[in-house]
């Protein structure tokens, strides 16, 4: 298939157009490569693709309609998967606007051109910060419509014109919301990433709240695996993808100091008021409907990235935080 895959160098966006790659189709992946974070992981996942024969890089923000157009006229494609976002509950707080422009406004843009070139099917990237104050394990028919951050605002904007699209139009869609997703070359402004980077540097590791909130934390390649199963036609589908089986972050430094040998010190600050205390991803509907189910555990996962930190420390410790 050709595929559009958008935030190409994002850290989901990567792996799942690696994986789209490695299984023989054609992938044109678009990114503003924008600085929210360290360039550096950008640039090398992007590099990474670039080793593929079959992967062609625009840089690109979806929030350029134009820009995007241009794409649609010169390829015909099967399908769009939307990763480009702007992420961070913490960060939405500061810069709202941009969060709305992205994910909702961007995400309109790649539909309305799925309309007019005739793409059939569209895959987008949601969250599992939609559920906050919903009983755990969270199932797809809860009604979340009270989301707590504009981060999470700006998704269920994304999901709802996404509806809107299908229903208007036919385009078959797949909504993913994804459950906190750490790997190698993840983001850096991720928990597991900092934990991971602070403890090998022998720094204090900086805790919101006492360490005992809790996270679906899903390996990156099971999400990626799912993402792509996605693909088929569904309709309309919400779906989950997490690992259905939460841990604290207390559970996630022991595991860390572990792996890198290293004893940590913690420095607990204040809950965020747009956190969430946890998160449980119900995913019967994701076995059902995908034949998906998370294969790497937390144990595995940890271990398989810190194994990435070593290998990579010499250009990883200039990573800013």
């Amino acid at each position: 298939m050709m595929i559009l895959v958008t935030g190409c160098a994002g850290f989901i966006g990567w792996k799942v157009s690696k994986k789209l790659l490695e299984e023989g189709h054609m992938v044109v992946g678009v990114d503003n490569l924008n600085d929210y974070y360290d360039v550096k992981l950008k640039e090398y996942r992007l590099k990474d693709l670039q080793n593929h024969k079959n992967f062609i890089f625009y840089k690109v923000d979806i929030e350029d309609f134009e820009g995007l157009k241009e794409i649609f006229q010169r390829y015909k494609f099967d399908a769009v998967i939307n990763e480009a976002a702007r992420a961070g509950v913490r960060y939405s707080m500061e810069n709202p606007f941009v969060y709305m422009t992205t994910n909702a406004n961007g995400t309109l843009n790649l539909l309305e051109l799925c309309r007019r070139y005739q793409v059939g099917k569209f895959v987008l990237a949601s969250t599992s910060s939609l559920y906050a104050g919903q009983p755990m394990p969270f199932t797809e028919d809860l009604p979340v419509n009270t989301p707590i951050s504009p981060y999470a605002a700006s998704k269920k904007a994304a999901e709802v014109i996404s509806y809107t699209y299908h229903y208007l139009y036919g385009i078959d869609v797949s909504v993913l919301r994804y459950f906190t997703v750490y790997g190698p070359a993840g983001r850096p402004d991720m928990s597991i990433f900092r934990f991971i980077k602070w403890a090998l540097e022998e720094k204090p590791l900086e805790v919101f709240g006492d360490g005992a909130q809790s996270r679906d934390f899903t390996y990156i390649d099971d999400i990626a695996e799912g993402t792509i199963k996605a693909l088929k036609p569904l309709g309309y589908e919400i779906i989950n993808l997490g690992n259905n089986n939460p841990h604290t972050l207390q559970e996630v430094i022991n595991l860390i100091e572990d792996y890198t040998g290293k004893k940590v010190s913690v420095q607990n600050r204040e809950f965020h008021k747009a956190d969430m205390k946890a998160t449980w991803a119900n995913i019967e509907k994701a076995k059902r409907l995908l034949d998906w189910e998370p294969k790497v555990s937390l144990e595995e996962g940890i271990g398989r990235t810190v194994e990435w930190f070593l290998e990579n420390w010499d250009w990883l410790k200039e990573v800013r935080l």
